[in-house]
């Protein structure tokens, strides 16, 4: 595959996409190219810096209680989830499934057989259009029409209640960092000289490589991974772990291990890439192996000695190892905000070591998600222009992995779970024993830990097709202070997959059927004749 080298590190809106094309009418709405920006105001009461997810929340939001809002973006409004993270991954993900569930569909379902090649360009310009139409939503003419001053270009603080954008200088009583995260590249050998893709560049291509490496077992690495072999690439994922998702449930991590293999994912887990280099069109990853492989539990360390070196070809190379804080060129020693390389320093309700300046999303937060984002920024609003006392630490955080199954969590975190060892009950309910799922030939399972000697929820970990949508009903419980007991007496729509939350609740509640309880039950029952 002749990949185009002219995009290969950079995304594709920088080069100025042609007319008619999705390309053109997604810059047109996020970053105009006519845009004149506004005579600033004398002073706002809340400038945003960044118009990802958490600042267009804080913007729109205060805007619509009628405060007086600047908001600044350097690059595309819309940020991350819409140009290059949750919209165009879920469009991908989307229509590899269904190239799976095609080809699967005589062994599985005795479904007509199926043959040849998909058209991945097709699936690529579907993606580019579905985003393009998504991003009127996030506009730079929807924000002004909100009454939102827009100012393209670089924002940069030279004073604790000012910061300067195209030579205009915007004054504020209060602001928002919101400039959120982009993805980290680790320091390979030969890397950059051979040409890499990130999230930020992978969704540019036309053409599916016919070999694809990819650096990360995280979430971005596992969805991508498993979506490019779906459609047809030869796909390598190395990470220098021992598993794959190393945040998420142990067993919900060996079930997504099982499904990128059954995929034809090549996984070289407890491997490390040393060094890269470009041959013609391919790139050659020198691949060695630590110690602490696979399955032995433990982690990989750097200083031990490599063994079993790999040679692997690839025509492109996907980094997916994390994220980094968007920090730079911000002036915030100008504004008195502290950061470190996990992004700004806040506190729990926000507020950054500036007493006027707060932070919201990827820049400041541990959760990187859009939802959490949009959460943020609403407690940002509260706590900035309305004198609240909202804390990030009550928020209750659903996260989802898109895979096939799909990973959905909800409160306490494996490692959490672990720390507070015996104070937690954990009920383990297999996906299977819903009628629903054997049905549909589906495998997975559920997880609910509760507090021991009762039945407060503390968590959740659920692995199923549509996980992410189903994780809501035990995050709603959870926010509203409802039992695992209580769940008992939900009626689900029979048959789905659903039901499984109640047969987690029902097992709840026979666990509590102790000998004590079950002898006065048949001494009741003696006397009920």
């Amino acid at each position: 595959m002749a990949e185009d080298d002219t995009r290969f590190d950079r995304p594709a809106w920088t080069v100025d996409p042609p007319a008619g094309s999705a390309d053109r009418e997604l810059i047109d709405q996020v970053h105009p190219p006519g845009w004149r920006n506004p005579e600033p105001a004398a002073r706002y009461h809340l400038v945003v810096v960044g118009a990802g997810t958490a600042g267009l929340v804080s913007a729109a939001g205060a805007a619509g209680l009628g405060a007086r809002v600047a908001l600044v973006e350097r690059s595309l409004m819309g940020g991350d989830c819409l140009n290059v993270g949750c919209v165009p991954s879920k469009g991908v993900i989307r229509a590899a499934r269904a190239w799976h569930e095609a080809r699967e569909a005589a062994a599985r379902f005795a479904g007509p057989a199926v043959a040849g090649d998909g058209d991945f360009a097709a699936v690529m310009e579907r993606m580019r259009r579905i985003r393009a139409d998504i991003s009127h939503h996030d506009s730079a003419e929807r924000f002004q029409g909100l009454g939102v001053d827009v100012f393209l270009g670089q924002g940069r603080f030279v004073a604790p209640d000012a910061l300067e954008v195209d030579g205009r200088r915007l004054r504020f009583r209060r602001a928002v960092i919101a400039t959120g995260a982009r993805a980290a590249v680790p320091p390979i050998d030969g890397l950059a000289e051979a040409g890499y893709r990130t999230n930020e560049t992978i969704f540019d291509l036309r053409e599916l490589p016919r070999r694809l490496a990819v650096v990360g077992g995280g979430p971005i690495g596992c969805e991508m991974a498993q979506s490019f072999a779906r459609l047809g690439s030869a796909v390598t994922l190395i990470d220098r772990g021992d598993r794959l998702l190393s945040r998420d449930d142990a067993d919900a991590s060996a079930h997504v291990q099982r499904a990128l293999e059954a995929d034809g994912v090549r996984l070289l887990l407890g491997h490390q890439v040393r060094r890269v280099d470009r041959e013609g069109e391919a790139r050659i990853l020198e691949v060695e192996r630590a110690g602490g492989g696979p399955g032995d539990g433990g982690a990989v360390s750097l200083e031990t000695v490599p063994l079993n070196a790999v040679r692997l070809e690839a025509d492109v190379v996907l980094v997916a190892v994390g994220r980094a804080p968007n920090v730079e060129g911000l002036g915030l020693e100008a504004a008195g905000v502290a950061y470190d390389r996990r992004g700004v320093t806040t506190d729990d309700h926000l507020r950054t070591t500036n007493k006027r300046i707060y932070a919201a999303g990827d820049i400041a937060s541990r959760w990187k998600f859009t939802h959490v984002a949009d959460a943020e920024a609403r407690i940002v609003i509260q706590n900035a222009l309305f004198f609240g006392r909202k804390k990030a630490s009550d928020l209750i955080v659903p996260w989802c992995t898109y895979t096939s199954p799909e990973v959905a969590h909800v409160g306490l975190d494996p490692q959490q779970v672990r720390q507070r060892g015996d104070a937690v009950e954990t009920i383990t309910v297999p996906l299977e024993t819903t009628d629903r799922a054997r049905l549909d030939g589906d495998e997975g399972f559920l997880k609910v830990h509760v507090e021991q000697g009762g039945d407060t929820i503390l968590g959740a970990t659920l692995v199923a097709p549509n996980a992410g949508e189903t994780i809501s009903e035990i995050s709603v419980a959870m926010a509203a202070g409802a039992g695992l007991g209580s769940l008992a007496g939900v009626i689900h729509p029979y048959p789905t997959q659903a039901e499984v939350i109640k047969r987690a609740a029902d097992q709840w509640r026979r666990g509590k059927l102790t000998p004590t309880v079950a002898k006065l039950f048949r001494g009741w029952f003696k006397l009920f004749r």
